[in-house]
């Protein structure tokens, strides 16, 4: 009996030591090891940070694109999503009410035009990227209240969307700070 209460017991500490420690540290030092050193990559603008690659900011100027909802509000630390299913009254009023205020913006389109990524939030609450789809319906809006060219946009989009190696490795996409960051800076060269 001891014997077993032994062996279970070291058996815990070993868990412990290899799952609270070893890895972590594993996973620390592979961190370490890519760009940025595991603390994501930072993005600048005129010399001043404007946020990090993998964290979803709000944009709600017609001038830029705009991004996921968030139902942490975009605050990293407390990253998650809502938890309200698509069965939820609760839910369903707040993504309607997401529906009119984005055709409000966009009046050319319809409301089954409307990508559902832009009006319900993400799993973390806190996704940097948009499909190829949802910057093109806001295109428009974009090119109307900076008053460039529509096809001009169109290639800058293009330009921004990341797709995997293989279709099968997950959708392409957009992160919406860097197509804006690339939006101003094609803005001046314009000038």
């Amino acid at each position: 009996m001891i014997k077993k209460i032994l062996a279970v017991n070291l058996f815990t500490f070993l868990c412990m030591l290899l799952l609270s420690v070893a890895y972590p540290l594993l996973i620390s030092g592979i961190g370490q090891l890519s760009p940025g050193h595991g603390k994501g990559r930072i993005l600048s603008y005129k010399g001043k940070t404007v946020g990090f690659e993998q964290e979803g900011q709000q944009f709600t100027e017609n001038r830029y694109f705009w991004g996921r909802p968030s139902a942490v509000n975009y605050h990293g630390a407390g990253s998650g999503g809502s938890n309200k299913g698509p069965s939820n009254p609760e839910y369903l009023e707040e993504v309607k009410l997401r529906i009119d205020t984005f055709l409000i913006q966009h009046p050319y389109l319809d409301r089954k035009e409307v990508p559902a990524e832009l009006v319900t939030a993400s799993g973390s609450g806190l996704d940097p990227n948009i499909s190829p789809q949802a910057a093109a319906v806001q295109i428009k809006r974009v090119a109307l209240a900076r008053g460039l060219n529509e096809q001009d946009l169109r290639l800058l989009v293009k330009s921004q969307t990341k797709g995997p190696l293989f279709t099968v490795f997950g959708p392409s996409t957009i992160n919406v700070l860097e197509l804006n960051l690339a939006l101003e800076k094609f803005q001046i060269n314009k000038k």
